[in-house]
């Protein structure tokens, strides 16, 4: 049995579901496309291939192997996107949840099976249709649950609104000892440096009090400065437009003092370090241009 355990970001990883880029499929027609930045790829013919994402999670995998992270793979379906195990489920304390994810992308859940066997059924959370939401947008910090989300009366027309405010009101009533607060998020279907799909594209806790965040991601200022206010301003790296485009906040915690990273983000990296984080570089850039990153491709169920 899998015993589930995540109470914040960072504290030492244990297990971990790794997605998979085997047997991505072709590159999707412009219509197929989930959000911008894959769209972008789509038209401009650069497009991310197999090949070159598979040999990027894998140099993923081998800095879990380095530091003995138990790692679940889900199973291949044949031309299917397998990457981002963040927004299937995500383990809150000793529960894993379920997301209602877009219909196309159902298989994603049943390639996890296997995982899902292995732990208890009283602790797997599933919501009714209407309850939306993601991992991506699902943040824990201890006694604080941030959650990421749109409250714009056009939310049924962004295929980048992926958690609702009935999301975030059923994580509410199922943690009432936590401080669960929700992010009025940025989106945008067409344009991807205006776009934060998931809460971990434009914030990001590290380390014991550190944060990386983006400013313009948040709908309400008011927001912004409640998570200034949580960390400090000295202890946050503040990322651009272009920055939170290639996605800087969406980093790897494995412990509080290891950081995964992608091998071009000079600037974050370079921060890290003077802040005493071992940096472990690999090349992402590929996967990327999915509009995800380290976070969305991992689904922890045990830290220490």
């Amino acid at each position: 049995m899998i015993k589930l355990n995540v109470h914040n970001e960072t504290s030492r990883l244990r297990a971990v579901v790794l997605g998979t880029a085997v047997s991505n499929g072709p590159t999707p027609k412009i219509e197929e496309a989930y959000d911008p930045k894959s769209l972008e790829h789509i038209k401009a013919g650069t497009y991310p291939v197999e090949k070159d994402m598979v040999a990027e999670m894998e140099a993923f995998n081998k800095v879990f192997e380095k530091y003995n992270v138990k790692v679940y793979r889900p199973k291949v379906f044949e031309d299917y996107n397998q990457i981002f195990t963040r927004d299937i489920a995500f383990v809150i304390e000793d529960k894993l949840f379920k997301s209602n994810i877009l219909p196309d992308r159902e298989k994603e859940i049943e390639a996890i099976q296997y995982v899902l066997d292995q732990i208890d059924p009283n602790k797997i959370i599933v919501a009714s249709d209407d309850v939306h939401f993601e991992g991506g947008d699902v943040m824990l910090w201890n006694n604080h649950i941030f959650v990421g989300t749109y409250k714009g009366e056009d939310y049924k027309d962004l295929i980048t609104a992926r958690t609702n405010m009935k999301g975030v009101n059923f994580i509410k009533n199922l943690f009432p000892n936590k401080i669960v607060k929700e992010f009025d998020l940025v989106k945008s279907n067409t344009i991807a440096n205006e776009n934060a799909l998931h809460l971990d594209c434009c914030f990001q806790p590290v380390g014991k009090d550190k944060a990386i965040i983006h400013k313009e991601g948040f709908r309400d200022e008011n927001d912004y400065h409640y998570l200034v206010d949580l960390f400090g301003k000295e202890n946050m790296f503040h990322i651009n437009k272009d920055e939170m485009y290639q996605m800087f906040s969406n980093i790897f915690s494995i412990s509080e003092e290891v950081v995964v990273s992608e091998k071009n983000f000079t600037r974050l990296n370079d921060w890290l370090r003077a802040q005493g984080f071992t940096v472990e570089e690999i090349p992402y850039a590929e996967i990327s241009k999915q509009e995800g990153l380290l976070r969305c491709s991992t689904l922890p169920l045990i830290r220490d």
